[in-house]
């Protein structure tokens, strides 16, 4: 017997920190999806310390099949970088654990803003690994 496949349905929350690699972020995530034919809610928050907050509110609604984290943090000259990207991390991965749901990390770690260009490019961009991410857990249950 043919498993039928399932209509997914992902929440992306994206940092608009900085405008124009959240552009190149969430165009690359909405391509995909649309490639998958998989349904997406889209919110944007100002910092990517707000994304995990973002998601715990929305997530409770229970009307997600996966969720994915997209932003960026740059290096600076203090140690908030490493404190922010560690925070979020952390809280990502107990969002995902707590509520048994996928919840990928594509917020770009870079140490300046010409390796966060190239790496929201169309040839590096992190949101359909994210996205490819959810699906292979998705897939398992």
């Amino acid at each position: 017997m043919k498993k039928k496949k399932k209509d997914y349905k992902f929440l992306i929350v994206a940092s608009d920190f900085y405008p124009e690699i959240t552009k190149n972020l969430v165009s690359e995530a909405r391509t995909h999806c649309k490639k998958l034919n998989i349904k997406n809610e889209i919110f944007f928050v100002n910092g990517s310390l707000e994304i995990p907050t973002l998601i715990s509110m929305k997530i409770r609604k229970k009307k997600y099949d996966a969720v994915v984290a997209l932003g960026c943090i740059i290096r600076g000259k203090t140690k908030h970088f490493d404190l922010i990207a560690s925070a979020i991390t952390d809280s990502l991965l107990q969002l995902s654990i707590t509520n048994a749901i996928p919840v990928t990390n594509a917020v770009l770690t870079c140490d300046n803003m010409k390796q966060a260009a190239i790496r929201s490019s169309k040839k590096m961009n992190r949101s359909k690994e994210a996205i490819d991410s959810a699906l292979s857990i998705l897939k398992n249950f």
